[in-house]
């Protein structure tokens, strides 16, 4: 099982990765062993998790939500897909 990930770092921002070991990830992400965007925005908290089937699928997911807006991540984040949906279109128009 592997999982895609979103981390709120004290600045506000968010961050997104994957892992097949989550509650190991996240505890390098707090105590910032993981030298980069995290460490330098300590601390951060897990808002959104999700499981996938496979590293590809976790990888694939992971590189779409990073380049979606803020707006679009929180709604996510929220549940709300027909806002993930509408927020979709209006980029397109």
């Amino acid at each position: 099982m592997f999982w895609i990930y979103i981390l709120r770092c004290s600045d506000g921002s968010y961050y997104t990765g994957h892992t097949d070991n989550l509650g190991k990830r996240l505890a390098s992400h707090q105590f910032g062993e993981l030298l980069g965007y995290t460490s330098t925005r300590l601390p951060v908290k897990l808002v959104f998790s999700q499981s996938k089937p496979t590293r590809e699928e976790a990888l694939n997911a992971e590189q779409k939500i990073k380049g979606w807006s803020r707006a679009k991540k929180e709604a996510m984040m929220q549940g709300d897909w027909k806002k993930v949906s509408d927020l979709a279109k209006s980029k397109r128009m």
